[in-house]
């Protein structure tokens, strides 16, 4: 199925800028995708980059792709290139250059002055810790500040010394003068400069001051030109600051913030916060390692964009609520991979099988498509040998009823090849099968036995031409589906770590047919009745060395 030629569902967003468009209050649209670069993308990215890239498509208008990046600390060039990389991936392309907050950083300096000027910013001496005893509760308004009468020329003076580096970190804030005893927390007063000497990805040195997100936000997407800022539903009580600080400068667009909900997804973490610490304490290999709910994870796991797109699409955009399970994402990305990935086969857990009336000469291989519904994939040589390796999990000494697979004594057929027949068991000292001995129906290639009738197909292996593969078999990171929310006999919050799934990577030695050995890095097969499978991004190496990923199995079987 391709997301391309489903239809579009109808959302309160569209419903938004249709009335624009119609009213002429907008001629076109502009939004814009704003990630702090203090991390990679996740899947909750995902969304919010369906939505405002695929907006913007849908109506002819232009995304902005902006580094909301005030924050030097935590922001670093590397994440930068982790953004920029995955958005590409996706599928989607931003309005021109990338932009930076940090690229309005003057302008931002000057309105900061502007509202100085106008009394309605002050500098503050308190402390954090005493900026939060002031600011009251949801119950008990606020206390102003004993330095919110200082004059506009005593703020402007402080606030120039502030920017010149004349004041410790942490000594004096900027703050917005609004309403301590307003009903919502983020009027009272905001903070929107605050002293940090700390070296920027992209200024340098040039600054030892830096503006708020709150602040920074709502004036980058003004000078912008951004018509629909879209964010998620936390921002909700952020919005009539977003709206103020825009009435109250000179500035002339004022851009309208909607809120959609944010997805939270059922055995995974979203928080970069929490992300990061997985990967700085070594519980996952990197940013990128398989298991994790990042963009680039989920690529190398052999996600594909369009199956990330047909989730984004599936899971909709409202207000209400927004938990989905994991196995809607896997479900939107197997439908991908059924119809676009070609078929092999690979034996990850073998039995070696003799076949003992295997003939050179006689006994034949046979070509085989490489997907049933897909002729222009072409086809291969499953080549056939005397000895072949099996799944131990296609054979039973003692079947359970119903079973269709090899046992001693039966029949099965080989995917693509003969009927054979179990004839003798081979078990080492300790009782484990090691070896069986089975015989060709040398009538039955391409065709039914005569006189009886063989149910079960198997996928097989011949050993003298099976690739060697290093096969990594994925599953949930999670074996609790809200790792960060579970609370303990206290009340207080357990830590997510105690959550991880221990058999979250499995690494095995499988076989495969001989075309894995050329396949390219990030090549997606569907290895026949097992599941569908990636050659790793980074690790695979053609000619050399053969490494899968697993992607999903061929249906859901996490809850089983």
């Amino acid at each position: 199925m391709s997301t391309e030629n489903t239809p579009v569902a109808s959302n309160f967003i569209r419903n938004i800028i249709d009335e624009d468009l119609a009213s002429g209050k907008h001629r076109s649209i502009v939004t814009r995708f704003p990630p702090e670069p203090n991390g990679y993308l996740h899947v909750g990215h995902v969304k919010a980059i369906c939505i405002n890239f695929g907006l913007a498509e849908d109506y002819q208008g232009s995304c902005n792709l902006r580094m909301d990046d005030t924050n030097p600390e935590k922001e670093s060039d590397e994440y930068v290139q982790a953004i920029k990389e995955g958005v590409a991936w996706l599928g989607f392309k931003w309005n021109g250059e990338v932009r930076y907050a940090s690229d309005y950083f003057d302008r931002l300096y000057d309105y900061a002055v502007e509202l100085i000027r106008a009394g309605k910013a002050y500098v503050d001496d308190l402390t954090a810790e005493e900026i939060r005893q002031y600011r009251g509760t949801l119950t008990e308004p606020g206390r102003e500040s004993p330095y919110r009468s200082r004059s506009p020329e005593e703020n402007l003076d402080l606030f120039t010394r502030m920017r010149d580096g004349e004041f410790p970190d942490g000594s004096k804030t900027l703050r917005l003068k609004i309403d301590m005893a307003s009903g919502n927390l983020n009027l009272r007063d905001p903070v929107i400069y605050r002293i940090r000497r700390a070296h920027h990805h992209r200024t340098g040195d040039k600054w030892c001051i830096y503006p708020m997100y709150d602040y920074t936000h709502c004036i980058s997407d003004a000078i912008e030109g951004v018509t629909h800022s879209l964010c998620s539903l936390e921002f909700e009580d952020h919005r009539p600051l977003y709206d103020w600080v825009l009435d109250n400068i000179s500035i002339e667009c004022h851009p309208r913030q909607y809120e959609f909900s944010r997805l939270e997804l059922l055995y995974a973490i979203t928080s970069k916060r929490k992300l990061n610490r997985l990967v700085t304490e070594g519980y996952v290999s990197g940013w990128d390692d398989p298991r994790m709910p990042t963009v680039a994870g989920m690529r190398r796991r052999g996600y594909t964009p369009s199956g990330l797109r047909l989730f984004a699409q599936r899971i909709g955009v409202s207000k209400s609520e927004n938990i989905i399970d994991m196995s809607v994402l896997e479900g939107a990305v197997r439908e991908e991979l059924e119809s676009g990935s070609p078929r092999i086969m690979a034996v990850l857990d073998p039995i070696r099988v003799t076949l003992t009336n295997f003939e050179a000469g006689l006994t034949a291989s046979r070509s085989a498509p490489y997907h049933p519904h897909h002729p222009e994939f072409g086809e291969r040589e499953v080549p056939i040998a005397r000895e072949i390796y099996i799944e131990r999990d296609d054979f039973a000494e003692v079947p359970p009823p119903k079973w269709q697979r090899l046992t001693p004594g039966g029949e099965v057929r080989l995917r693509y090849s003969y009927v054979i027949r179990c004839d003798e068991v081979v078990k080492d000292a300790s009782g484990k099968v090691v070896e069986l001995r089975c015989s060709i129906d040398h009538d039955t290639l391409g065709k039914n036995p005569e006189g009886r009738k063989v149910k079960g197909v198997i996928h097989w292996i011949s050993a003298q031409h099976a690739v060697e593969a290093e096969v990594r078999l994925y599953d949930r990171l999670f074996t609790e589906p809200r790792p960060d929310a579970v609370r303990g006999e206290d009340g207080e919050y357990t830590d997510f770590v105690r959550f991880l799934n221990p058999g979250s990577l499995q690494v095995v030695t499988g076989y495969v047919e001989p075309v894995a050995l050329e396949l390219p890095p990030e090549a997606r097969y569907q290895f026949e009745r097992i599941g569908y499978f990636v050659t790793d991004r980074h690790d695979h190496q053609p000619g050399r060395k053969v490494v899968f990923n697993r992607t999903v199995g061929l249906k859901d079987s996490f809850g089983k």
